[in-house]
């Protein structure tokens, strides 16, 4: 569990339009087997430290023929970003997908020093 002293939490939210990968015959859509998309999500204002992340499918468009396997998660998380990665596997055949995203974690304050 991560606690935050009360008054000096942030949250920070977005969406990212990952592929769209129908329009142009890319992997997602024409091809099988394993595969992953990689986004990386930079915060215009750091956090303290590591925020609590949580990504999911905002928007996804799929062949209806196929079976649908999909992946969505936040991974190498730090104070200034982390990376949406969406896998897919097998002969699901995916045409788009947005993710959203919701970040919240401690802040830093006027009253907080660094001493080096």
């Amino acid at each position: 569990m991560k606690k935050f002293s009360a008054g000096n939490v942030g949250v920070v939210q977005g969406s990212r339009m990952l592929f769209s990968d129908f329009v142009n015959g890319g992997v997602m859509w024409t091809g099988e087997g394993d595969r992953e998309c990689r986004h990386i999500v930079s915060f215009k204002e750091p956090f303290a430290n590591a925020p609590s992340v949580q990504v999911s499918v905002g928007l996804w468009d799929t062949d209806q023929g196929r079976n649908l396997r999909a992946d969505i998660c936040a991974e190498h998380v730090t104070a200034d970003g982390f990376h949406i990665v969406f896998r897919t596997w097998g002969d699901t055949r995916i045409a788009r997908v947005r993710a959203d995203w919701i970040a919240i974690g401690p802040v830093r304050d006027e009253d907080m020093w660094t001493i080096d």
